[in-house]
């Protein structure tokens, strides 16, 4: 179920050739969940869309897939190829999307699978689905360090970067730490940190409260010299949106979320080739 060792090997030649085509992989991280990552993935792969760039977004989170839905996409299924490859859909800005909910799956069935079978399945999207010529592939990892992001640094070949994604608490910047020594580990550039859910303005009266207190990740980011991407203020309004599917970066108003993302990609993308 798994491949033999000749069967993976020609899975990963495949990789290689795909990857070739592809200027830019970037891995987006978190050390824990609930600290905006997916969204994060989302909002920089469709701001890269939207300057135009050609972009793919690579859902490796397989027990609570959620591109499809952040991105509108509704049910939309990948399609298998006439050469026997798979045909990633597509959202309404041209951006690719490939996730596990798009196989078919029920919503509510879950993924119970031990770290060879993700693997095997990881394997599959990069070496099967028609990735095409791509100035990036945007790869939205689970939180961690376990077998999705190391399945996803070792297979995928001359990695861009690593973009690691906390929230400012000192809980969330002692597991973010985790995920750039991670990086560092592998060998893997990291390209910055994002500080997200960082302040929060009152609608209202236009104060503006620490709810999860601000500058752990920029602190974390100095000492360990790395850069800090940029911080994103904490929006009720952003929660809403993505349950909708629509990205804050693709919304006509500009807001202070809406702006803090843009910077952020115009910054990945200056550390791109």
């Amino acid at each position: 179920m798994h491949g033999t060792k000749e069967e993976i090997e020609k899975q990963q030649a495949r990789i290689n050739e795909k990857m070739a085509k592809v200027k830019n992989k970037i891995v987006v991280l978190s050390g824990k969940g609930g600290v905006g990552k997916t969204s994060t993935a989302v909002n920089i792969a469709c701001a890269l869309a939207k300057k135009g760039k050609k972009t793919a977004i690579l859902d490796t989170d397989l027990h609570g897939p959620n591109i499809g839905m952040m991105l509108g996409m509704g049910y939309a299924e990948l399609r298998e190829a006439e050469g026997g490859g798979i045909i990633a859909p597509e959202s309404p800005i041209g951006l690719k999307a490939v996730s596990i909910a798009m196989t078919g799956k029920h919503p509510d069935e879950p993924t119970i699978w031990r770290g060879p079978m993700k693997a095997a399945v990881i394997r599959q999207f990069l070496a099967d689905v028609e990735w095409g010529n791509l100035d990036y592939l945007i790869v939205d990892s689970p939180p961690g360090t376990g077998d999705e992001p190391l399945a996803v640094c070792q297979m995928i070949p001359a990695i861009t970067g690593a973009v690691i994604v906390s929230t400012p608490q000192d809980v969330a910047v002692l597991d973010a730490r985790k995920s750039i020594f991670f990086a560092k580990e592998l060998n893997i550039k990291v390209i910055g940190v994002i500080e997200n859910m960082s302040g929060f303005v009152c609608p209202h009266c236009g104060k503006e409260t620490e709810i999860f207190g601000r500058g752990g990740a920029q602190r974390a980011a100095k000492e360990l010299g790395v850069e800090l991407l940029g911080t994103i203020p904490f929006d009720p309004a952003v929660v809403l949106m993505s349950d909708k599917g629509t990205p804050v970066v693709l919304q006509e108003a500009e807001t202070p979320v809406k702006n803090a993302f843009m910077e952020v990609t115009e910054k990945i993308e200056a550390v791109s080739r």
